[in-house]
């Protein structure tokens, strides 16, 4: 697209009578096509920028939603801690007021087996 405006100026500096005008119309050309690329370059730029702000603020959330979830994890299974301590206090106030021994087990353990004499068929 360029070449072919830059071809016409040229050509056209080629036959002009006037170089002062030839100069002054190629100067003309050559400053509206910097502000051409300036302006197509601000616009990919203002993108690239809004693309990698769009990208850490999704990358900040993702890691601050993470860091809550591990954080209501760690408060559920906290918590969760706590209830169980408090139920096996409750069981174990419960055995002291029927008088029963905290370490002894809930279960009856199973009888201990008399010891084997030399006459048993198994």
């Amino acid at each position: 697209m360029y070449s072919s405006h830059l071809a016409y100026w040229v050509g056209d500096a080629q036959d002009s009578e006037d170089p002062k005008q030839s100069t002054a119309d190629m100067t003309a050309f050559v400053q509206n096509l910097l502000q051409q690329m300036q302006s197509r370059f601000q616009t990919m730029s203002e993108s690239i920028i809004t693309k990698n702000i769009l990208f850490y603020f999704d990358t900040l959330m993702t890691c601050a939603l993470s860091g809550f979830l591990v954080s209501l994890t760690t408060i559920a299974l906290d918590e969760m801690g706590n209830r169980i301590d408090e139920l096996e206090q409750s069981i174990n106030d419960l055995r002291s007021e029927m008088g029963i021994e905290a370490s002894t087990p809930s279960v009856p353990s199973k009888p201990k087996d008399e010891p084997k004499t030399g006459n048993d068929p198994s």
